[in-house]
């Protein structure tokens, strides 16, 4: 026997939590001291690294940091050095999946629909890795963005699937973000205070 679906009410109440988790975990973020962001931010990149380390160089994929959240730039000129490729991913329509074009740290920027800096031009790539931002993230792998539902839709299209790494702050920790049918679990979650594996 099928299970029921929810009702309109439960999903009205779903909607209204994770609408509220995502307005305190972000205000939370935005309220983070500069020292504080700075010594967050050296110890997700030293725990990023340390889990890229073993991986042969391929191409990974991140977003233009917006609202406070951790730089992976210096990152990924990194690994470029490293014979690593790097890209962004670039919305193309609301309801379809992102491309990924080529970045580099000299390359020519513009700003797409929603302020997020893309590069403005180059050849498109498919990730190996992917470094999702979230807003919340939750013990069992799940994360809250933004609420748009670009990644859900990319990662869903992508054959194979990359590697999926939730990156954020470790203030962003909630004890249930309730995931949604649409969801993706990730396959790691990197924080200044750890790199959390959903079991």
């Amino acid at each position: 026997m099928s299970p029921l679906p929810p009702s309109p009410e439960h999903a009205a109440d779903c909607a209204a939590f994770r609408a509220a988790l995502r307005r305190e975990k972000l205000a939370a973020r935005l309220a983070l001291p500069a020292v504080e962001h700075a010594a967050g931010s050296a110890g997700i990149a030293t725990h990023l690294a340390g889990l890229l380390a073993p991986r042969p160089p391929g191409t990974l994929a991140f977003c233009a940091p917006v609202r406070g959240e951790f730089d992976a730039r210096p990152l990924a000129a990194e690994l470029l050095a490293r014979g690593w490729r790097a890209a962004m991913p670039v919305v193309v329509a609301t309801a379809a999946p992102m491309i990924f074009r080529a970045w580099t740290p000299d390359c020519a920027m513009t700003e797409d629909r929603h302020g997020i800096p893309i590069p403005a031009a180059g050849p498109l790539l498919t990730p190996d890795v992917v470094l999702l931002p979230l807003v919340a993230f939750d013990p069992a792998g799940y994360r809250l963005g933004y609420g748009g539902g670009y990644f859900d839709r990319t990662l869903a299209a992508l054959v194979p699937r990359p590697l999926a790494i939730g990156v954020g702050f470790e203030l962003a920790r909630a004890a249930d973000i309730r995931p949604q049918a649409h969801d993706v679990r990730l396959d790691a979650i990197v924080t200044e205070a750890a790199v959390l594996r959903p079991a």
